[in-house]
């Protein structure tokens, strides 16, 4: 599904790649930049992290020179007065102005290298409100793709981002051993929501080639499904298993139950005797009153109008 997502079959919206200290996502992030620009769409990099040389390190004189590198790691602040891109220029509209500028007639991908240095300099409120009127479409961007440092924020922030976004890349290192045909730069955990509305998720070995290509060494959304038995049967996992008290009965409490006499409970003997038919049957006597009023002429003759 990671290479759905760089592919951009499934459109345009935001993706967020989520990375951290022990898992660096850039070079998954220069893999979607190289897809984009092979891809012939235009691409617009927001770079307040790197210097433009040292992003487009590695990536072929094609789609390095079609890059469009807004400068904003000279001078994000505007310490010295002379950076191109500030953190206070980061807006919807100040955003499509730049891009416009462009002579390039195509929809764009947006790249924000990286979200976390706007975060940290910005109201975050701010910050999403920007990002999700881009992350829209419309004019001139037709996808947003976002580096996130997760581990320098709340996880309040985080999830607010993470909830705007159409795909969610979360890159993890390798835990353990994990074969493969090449060296795993790590796992990705992938959330995707598609455009019919069903959620989809998977996780996958990933490695990211020379020249930035991303190949997927091994699926690993089944490698914790039990395996079958001799019978060719799944065994089930016990719900019950790992609770605090106790759902089962012992052979002494299962007895008991079984020979207790519920309150307002016909026993078979009881039943029986009730609907057995007994001699005589059953007879009602009644004696009339003087004052009971009985015509056997006319017994109905009260309901004449």
């Amino acid at each position: 599904m990671l290479v759905e997502i760089i592919q951009g079959s499934e459109g345009g919206g935001l993706v967020v790649i989520k990375d951290s200290a022990e898992c660096d996502g850039r070079s998954l992030l220069k893999g979607f930049i190289k897809a984009a620009v092979l891809r012939n769409e235009p691409v617009h990099v927001l770079g307040f992290e790197v210097s433009e040389d040292e992003l487009c390190t590695g990536l072929d004189s094609g789609p390095a020179s079609r890059l469009v590198f807004h400068d904003g790691y000279s001078d994000p602040l505007q310490w010295l007065g002379q950076g191109k891109l500030s953190v206070q220029d980061y807006s919807a509209q100040n955003m499509r102005n730049r891009i416009s500028q462009s002579d390039d007639p195509k929809v764009v991908t947006l790249v924000i290298d990286s979200l976390s240095w706007l975060l940290l300099h910005t109201p975050p409120t701010a910050v999403c409100q920007s990002l999700q009127e881009l992350s829209r479409g419309g004019l001139k961007v037709k996808r947003v793709v976002a580096l996130l440092h997760s581990d320098l924020h709340e996880q309040g922030v985080v999830g607010s981002v993470c909830h705007m976004a159409t795909a969610v890349v979360t890159v993890t290192p390798v835990s353990g051993s994990v074969s493969a045909e090449a060296e795993p730069n790590g796992i990705v955990r992938t959330l995707l929501r598609r455009k019919t509305g069903r959620v989809s998720r998977e996780e996958e070995c990933y490695s990211v080639r020379e020249d930035f290509s991303v190949q997927i060494l091994r699926d690993l959304s089944t490698r914790k499904q039990p395996a079958p038995d001799s019978r060719g049967e799944t065994k089930q996992d016990d719900p019950a298993a790992n609770l605090t008290f106790n759902l089962r009965l012992s052979e002494d409490e299962r007895r008991a139950r079984e020979n207790l006499s519920l309150p307002f409970t016909f026993s078979e003997e009881k039943k029986s005797s009730l609907l057995q038919p007994r001699s005589g049957g059953g007879r009602i006597l009644y004696e009339p009153d003087a004052s009971d009023d009985f015509d056997q002429e006319d017994p109905d003759d009260d309901l004449d109008i």
